[in-house]
């Protein structure tokens, strides 16, 4: 086989502790409901039962048949010191010279579940990698760089990874790291013979056998991604979808349709059944069913995804919002990304007649999607921030009740 995983030679544990032992009653105190668990994360009963299915929270169930996990393991998934799933990213993180970066993101261009950081600097991508914890780090060996091959090795020994996948495109022998006088090959390092097989690595990351079945019913009349039950987990853990309007959303959708001489703009999230609308600028209906979404189609890619005339297009002619009711004739949208690379919608603008859209409005587009992203990403980053300051001020207040 020309793409080769590296055989495992070294466990680690999935906690990096010790595992300390509690009297009945601590025990008791310390055992959640997956309600409970999902409340304490600030996330849905469905988005707490996906991360137990995914492994991410140990779990067990009682006679009764009904699942529990420990506080423990919980505070620990919110701190950080456990693991995240592997659902957690969409991600790839490019090292490579600037001259051969370009090309990297040409042969990547087709994968489009994923989103692409490149980075020429090893300690730049190091940095990246810490706080962000990729799905995947792909490192260009082709050319002779001592730098990114320091970098390979200490990815590769390096267990606080979890998930991450180490992907070295080059020397084969590189790929292999000696520590403590033993040779170690990890099975979280891929190494891929030819830059054109890169592509069908990356997706079978994407595409990792522990992920959960999608939450959808029948055969879809739209295209999935190859991760969507992760992205679907991605748009739960938002929690943006059957929220109240915010201003700062409003704002770029009124934008949208101002800047671009639109009818209509939408904020979009796509869940499993629904196409519904975080903000929306001249459309009164919340949402739609999931199968009308021209958005379908937007988050598959990662860039502006427009179709001139409706009618035209086999895909939509029949769509409901396209042959009756609001008769539809032109789409445009750029996917709303998440911190974890994740399309969990679409900013997108609609018209009742074919349109064409300029250079300058297709930047314009993108460009406001961008800033529709940086909000989600700051709501997210919000809520890790207050889950941070509460497990300061619980084990604060444990240590002041010890003492």
């Amino acid at each position: 086989m020309p793409i080769r995983i590296l055989e495992a030679s070294i466990s680690t544990s999935r906690y990096g502790g010790a595992v300390q032992t509690q009297n009945p009653t601590d025990m008791e105190k310390d055992i959640l409901t997956t309600a409970q668990a999902g409340r304490l994360l600030g996330v849905s009963i469905r988005t707490a039962q996906l991360l137990i299915e995914a492994g991410s929270l140990t779990s067990w169930k009682t006679p009764g048949g009904h699942r529990r996990v420990r506080r423990a393991d919980v505070m620990a998934l919110m701190s950080g010191t456990n693991q995240a799933p592997a659902f957690s990213s969409a991600l790839l993180i490019l090292v490579a010279s600037p001259e051969r970066l370009a090309r990297y993101r040409g042969i990547l261009m087709g994968v489009d579940e994923c989103s692409i950081d490149g980075y020429s600097d090893a300690h730049s991508a190091s940095f990246a990698i810490g706080s962000r914890l990729p799905a995947a780090v792909i490192i260009d060996l082709e050319e002779s760089s001592a730098e990114r091959l320091s970098l390979l090795r200490s990815l590769i020994l390096n267990p606080a990874l979890g998930h991450t996948r180490i992907i070295a495109i080059g020397d084969r022998d590189a790929a292999a790291v000696e520590s403590q006088g033993e040779r170690y090959k990890f099975d979280v390092a891929t190494y891929v013979e030819s830059l054109e097989l890169l592509p069908d690595a990356v997706r079978a990351v994407l595409r990792d056998a522990s992920e959960p079945a999608v939450l959808i019913e029948g055969t879809p009349s739209f295209p999935l991604a190859a991760n969507e039950a992760q992205r679907l987990s991605a748009v739960d853990r938002s929690g943006l979808v059957d929220t109240a309007p915010e201003e700062s959303f409003d704002r770029l959708t009124w934008l949208a349709g101002h800047s671009l001489e639109m009818p209509i703009a939408l904020l979009t999230m796509i869940t499993p059944t629904r196409q519904w609308f975080k903000s929306r600028y001249g459309l009164e209906v919340p949402d739609t069913p999931r199968s009308w979404a021209f958005c379908n189609y937007t988050i598959l890619q990662r860039g502006v995804f427009a179709v001139e005339n409706l009618v035209l297009d086999a895909r939509f002619a029949d769509n409901p919002a396209v042959a009756g009711g609001p008769e539809f004739r032109f789409y445009a949208g750029v996917p709303v990304i998440d911190s974890d690379g994740f399309a969990l919608g679409s900013l997108c603008v609609i018209d009742h007649k074919p349109r064409k859209l300029d250079q300058d409005q297709m930047q314009s587009l993108i460009a406001l999607a961008a800033l529709a992203s940086d909000e989600v990403r700051l709501r997210a980053t919000d809520r890790r921030l207050r889950w941070a300051l509460e497990a300061l001020n619980r084990n604060q207040r444990r240590g002041a009740i010890g003492g």
